[in-house]
């Protein structure tokens, strides 16, 4: 038996609640393109995205802890994955469109630079007379111009609801520029549902990473509501270490906890604004997406410690110092002596500029290849 694409939409037709976005009814892409006969629009979206360069290189960026302190903390690439697996669980439990909100979850930090947010400072300083950095407008940039796989076009050719989903990337962190998609719009339902899914991510497996490393401790904890919640869920009532088995337990009752809380709470804003269509969605003056008020109120009041305590770390610090450090003597060493750029690169300096071809091979970078890169450049032991 043969599931064609067109099966495939009318599946969707039939699975999809009436606000969810058909793929058959995809505004296009920017440049002429062939669908594929066995994969819906979105469907297509995704893979280009998971078969990009810059998706590899996730692998080896930071999400808090940097690669060589231990291969059992995130990166931004098992972060990335996070998300999209918590995506898709909302959207199916909302009647939304699954691929849509995967392939706007893996593509939502394909822009980070190395060294997690240290580094997207650092770079967004370094060029403030020459347009900033965003790493979310960097991930646009990225499918729409940098990653070169076709003949016919620059980037990945997504469509257009893919792209804006990008561009509408909204948490506490990021704010969306969206000014060619609609800005008096807001994301359409599987855009605030990849938000939701981001801070959900990495507010749960920031605090599962901070309890494995030891920076953060359940005494450190006590105290903290939506903890005392998922403490009381485990039976355990001191404040003594957790076994392995323990600590995962937790943070999947958290993860369920606050997953339960965004459906239930999506849902009764979207019956409430008497919602019929995609469109009336992003026509609202408020995100449908989000908690409820009291569970805002404990996730608030956990994200607030995570900042103070794990973010703020001395050990975070100390490498966030040393990301400024790295970055921004590459930055100026290849200013003065752009010749020392890959030719590649200095291909790319008369039609981009000096500073933004810099800016990109920068970001462009890993955590690994920014330090190999450092010690090239400036210990005189190591071969350039």
């Amino acid at each position: 038996m043969q599931v064609t694409r067109e099966q495939l939409e009318k599946i969707e037709d039939q699975a999809l609640a009436p606000y969810g976005l058909r793929s058959k009814d995809s505004q296009g892409r920017q440049f002429p393109d062939h669908e594929p006969d066995y994969r819906t629009a979105f469907q297509r979206d995704r893979d280009r995205i998971l078969h990009t360069t810059a998706f590899r290189r996730l692998e080896y960026k930071t999400q808090v802890f940097i690669n060589y302190e231990g291969d059992y903390f995130r990166t931004r690439l098992t972060h990335s994955l996070e998300v999209a697996q918590i995506g898709r669980t909302l959207a199916k439990a909302l009647g939304a469109n699954e691929e849509l909100v995967e392939a706007i979850c893996l593509a939502h930090d394909l822009g980070h630079p190395p060294f997690g947010h240290s580094g997207e400072v650092v770079l967004n300083r370094l060029m403030k007379d020459y347009g900033g950095f965003d790493h979310n407008k960097q991930s646009f940039r990225i499918v729409t111009q940098l990653e070169h796989r076709y003949p016919d076009f620059p980037g990945l050719n997504l469509t257009w609801e893919v792209r804006e989903g990008i561009v509408k990337h909204e948490t506490e962190y990021d704010v969306s520029d969206a000014k060619d998609f609609n800005p008096g719009l807001r994301g359409h339902l599987e855009a605030q549902l990849a938000n939701v899914s981001d801070e959900l991510a990495y507010t749960a497996h920031d605090l599962d990473d901070g309890l494995r490393s030891g920076m953060i401790t359940p005494a450190m904890l006590s105290g903290i509501e939506l903890w005392e919640v998922l403490m009381e869920k485990l039976g355990r009532s001191d404040a003594t270490a957790l076994t392995d088995l323990e600590r995962h337990r937790l943070i999947r009752e958290l993860i369920g906890l606050l997953v339960t809380d965004a459906v239930q709470n999506a849902d009764r804003r979207i019956k409430a604004a008497k919602v019929r269509g995609a469109a009336d969605i992003q026509k609202l003056d408020h995100n449908v997406t989000g908690y409820s008020d009291d569970m805002h109120r404990r996730n608030r009041e956990l994200k607030d410690f995570l900042y103070a305590k794990l973010y703020r770390h001395f050990r975070v610090v100390r490498m966030a110092v040393k990301a400024e450090r790295i970055l921004t003597d590459l930055f100026r060493a290849y200013h003065d002596e752009p010749d020392m750029l890959p030719d590649s690169f200095r291909a790319l300096i008369e039609p981009r500029g000096l500073e933004r071809t810099l800016c990109d091979y920068l970001a462009g970078m890993t955590d690994r290849y920014a330090l190999q890169e450092y010690e090239r450049l400036f210990d005189p032991y190591t071969k350039p």
